[in-house]
């Protein structure tokens, strides 16, 4: 009852989180959100805390799922760094309670958990959205969500070319030499998403890199960064043109500046689709707006929890 664990490294839960058991774990946590049921998942819109005099704010995202009983919550600092710091731009910390007593039965480092659950539901949104013959694939950064987004993309689906883009070029050709597999480095982001079938930005962009009239019809963008009201990644072009699917209607609305800025209409979450209440059209143009939700920390510091278990 009142076991506690401390994960010692980032490596430790790395060891300890695998796609193909998050996956359809997270799948099944979005379709109940989505069910809007307060009975099954109580899920607060994030709260932040501005850091404005070092450019940056602290999130807490908390979570309970009834049914499963996992109550958690994850601490996060977010900073907008300036262009060569090589500060981390975002700290991270999950804990896990026991419902029933209310005491903390694991702290977690938590960047590897949201590497990995980011990256594992804009996975989900490619394989309910992308077109059904995606071929080439485009990511716009070269950070640690880059990485895990190329490592559940190429380890899901099977692409015939991966591009990178960044706006340090030595950081696209470090990240292409980290990879297992052949990652071609781009000099502009225009010439690195034409033609792509799918697009992942993952930048710390404050204002758009991405615009419509580079992508091709059809195509699906997952877009990751820009967290903030007042942050995009994509122009008024693309988010007007494209179907615009979510995570959190709610925090979608709140929280996205690519959303709130350019007037953009949700046309659902992708946990409706997964419920089969709304469409996946996957033959137009489709954007995810991913903003990541206190649920998808949870199930991942569950299934983290119960493999440590298991091993001890």
């Amino acid at each position: 009852m009142l076991s506690h664990w401390r994960s010692s490294s980032t490596y430790e839960v790395e060891g300890l989180l695998h796609y193909k058991d998050l996956i359809p774990r997270l799948e099944v946590a979005l379709g109940k959100f989505s069910k809007m049921d307060s009975a099954e998942v109580i899920q607060p819109v994030r709260t932040t805390v501005p850091l404005q005099k070092y450019n940056g704010f602290l999130g807490l995202m908390p979570a309970y799922l009834v049914h499963e009983d996992i109550l958690c919550t994850k601490l996060v600092c977010f900073y907008k760094r300036e262009s060569g710091s090589t500060l981390p731009s975002t700290q991270a910390t999950v804990l896990l309670f026991d419902p029933e007593y209310g005491n903390v039965k694991a702290v977690m480092d938590g960047e590897v958990i949201t590497a990995k659950r980011t990256a594992a539901v804009s996975a989900i949104s490619a394989k309910l959205l992308m077109p059904a013959k995606s071929e080439v694939l485009t990511i716009l950064g070269a950070g640690h969500q880059a990485l895990s987004h190329y490592n559940v993309f190429t380890e899901t689906f099977s692409f015939k070319e991966v591009r990178v883009w960044s706006r340090r070029k030595e950081m696209a050709e470090r990240f292409a030499q980290s990879t297992q597999g052949h990652v071609t480095v781009w000099e502009s982001v225009e010439e690195a998403v034409n033609g792509a079938d799918v697009i992942v930005t993952v930048t710390g962009a404050s204002e758009p890199v991405l615009f419509g009239q580079w992508v091709k019809p059809g195509a699906h963008v997952a877009a990751v960064g820009a967290c903030r009201p007042d942050w995009r990644e994509l122009d008024d072009v693309l988010m007007r043109q494209a179907e615009v699917y979510v995570d959190s209607r709610e925090g979608a609305i709140a929280e996205s500046g690519d959303i709130i800025l350019s007037g953009a209409k949700v046309f659902a979450e992708l946990g409706e689709v997964l419920n089969g209440t709304r469409p996946a059209l996957r033959e137009k143009t489709t954007v995810f707006k991913s903003l990541g939700m206190g649920i998808q920390d949870a199930v991942s510091a569950k299934l983290v929890f119960e493999q440590w278990k298991s091993k001890h």
